[in-house]
């Protein structure tokens, strides 16, 4: 984006870049609007408004469209026939005219009478940020589970409204496709054929839950702690777990890069090891029917022994961001686990200037957040001092063990290295080993047991 400049009293448009426009000329041309509340409410100020835009234009760029024009529509008042004022919805019909643009995406949640209404108006068709949020995961799950979730949550969407009617994205490529285009046999909209389906994903997805509790069962049969990243979406988790792990998870600058949870090992100071979990990235208004459908999906989060809250430091809605994650969090029932198991990771230091960076240097050492660690996944500063800290904290959460094996118990060697974690191992002249585990509280008692400690 290049710049931003008042068209008139009503629209702030926002001037986008040509050189990052897509090249592909047969992509959607859209325009993406945001009817922005222009006074502040009393639970608070509004986030930052061209940061918002700036967002609905990732969540457009994320599916690929083309986007002619971007623009803030201050509100006053939400009209129930078209959600905008009649002046705005004759300006943005223009605009559309102008461009020839064949979608809008508005960054609200619409009713069905608002949209239709609207498609009317600006005689294109319109996207609100559910239908748009609900096409890039459609596009992104690559499991089974992943689509099974997205399209539930889909499904129950287009249920709660008149959607015969309801058309909208051309797909321009592979992927989930609900959105029908051209030649396409409209989905089928009869409410009682929706709610047949809806059933028939639930029974799907119960089997695939218990598949998914059964490898739970499994890994907790490994002695590995988990840590689990979360953050709002592109706030850099791929990236920090790719450094971290050494993997090569997707990692984009691009809003949802990352939908279905990756596990991989990674290696802790000290020699331990752990397993490190990278999840779905939150977003402000993030449809409810996703937060209940992804529900199993981030259950890997409240069974995770350590918690890294990745937040992007370099953007100026960050902290905006922050309470958007800690809210989902709380509806984990996460919400009081603090310093025992959160960590706030200030991610992407690199790009910024040393002013704000001393700044953020001197707030970590107050502790007011309970002492985040700040790194940079890019280029791998604080890496160290991250991983230090979860080693600190998993340790603080397990029992240390010190147990002596005579040279023919084989078994029992084998049997503490896969019920616990081996943490040092010396060898005596006669071929005995004296080991120092690390063992979670769950286990404690089983590993004293046998071993008589």
């Amino acid at each position: 984006m290049a710049n931003t400049r008042r068209t008139n009293a009503d629209l702030t448009e926002i001037e986008l870049d040509t050189e990052t426009a897509p090249d592909d000329s047969s992509a959607t041309k859209a325009i993406v609007v945001g009817p922005y509340p222009s006074r502040t409410r009393g639970d608070g100020p509004h986030r930052d408004q061209q940061a918002r835009l700036a967002e609905a234009i990732g969540l457009a760029e994320a599916i690929e469209l083309d986007i002619a024009e971007a623009l803030i529509a201050p509100l006053s008042l939400v009209r129930p026939a078209t959600y905008l004022g009649k002046g705005k919805v004759e300006e943005i019909a223009g605009i559309v005219k102008h461009h020839g643009a064949g979608l809008v995406s508005m960054d609200c949640q619409l009713s069905p009478v608002q949209q239709r209404n609207l498609e009317k108006a600006f005689g294109a068709k319109v996207i609100d940020r559910t239908g748009l949020i609900l096409e890039i995961f459609g596009e992104r799950a690559r499991t089974k589970e992943g689509a099974l979730q997205v399209e539930l949550a889909h499904l129950a969407y287009q249920k709660s409204r008149l959607v015969r009617s309801w058309i909208h994205l051309e797909r321009q490529r592979g992927g989930f496709g609900f959105l029908g285009g051209p030649g396409e046999t409209q989905i089928e909209t009869d409410r009682r054929l929706i709610a047949e389906r809806m059933r028939r994903i639930e029974t799907d997805l119960d089997k695939v839950k218990r598949t998914r509790g059964l490898h739970r069962k499994t890994r907790r049969e490994v002695p590995y702690p988990v840590v689990a990243l979360v953050g709002y979406t592109n706030a850099g988790k791929s990236t920090l777990f790719n450094r971290l792990t050494k993997a090569e998870v997707l990692a984009q600058d691009m809003l949802f890069a990352t939908l279905d949870p990756t596990l991989r090992q990674v290696r802790l100071p000290h020699g331990a090891r752990a397993l490190l979990s990278d999840t779905v990235g939150f977003i402000s208004d993030l449809p409810t029917m996703l937060v209940s459908a992804f529900r199993a999906t981030l259950e890997e989060v409240t069974l995770a022994d350590v918690i890294l809250h990745i937040r992007d430091a370099s953007h100026e809605d960050w902290d905006a961001q922050a309470r958007d994650v800690e809210t989902i969090l709380a509806e984990l029932g996460l919400a009081e686990d603090g310093e025992r198991r959160i960590v706030e990771v200030w991610n992407k230091i690199d790009v910024l200037d040393e002013e704000r960076l001393d700044a953020l240097r001197m707030t970590a050492r107050s502790g007011e957040r309970g002492r985040p660690v700040l790194v940079s996944a890019l280029s791998g500063e604080g890496e160290g001092e991250l991983l230090a800290r979860i080693e600190t904290l998993i340790a603080a959460g397990r029992s240390t063990l010190h147990i002596e094996l005579p040279a023919e118990d084989g078994q029992g060697l084998a049997w503490a290295y896969a019920h616990a974690e081996v943490l040092q191992r010396d060898t005596d002249e006669d071929g005995g080993a004296r080991l120092l585990l690390r063992v979670a509280p769950e286990r404690l008692e089983e590993v004293k047991r046998r071993f008589g400690v």
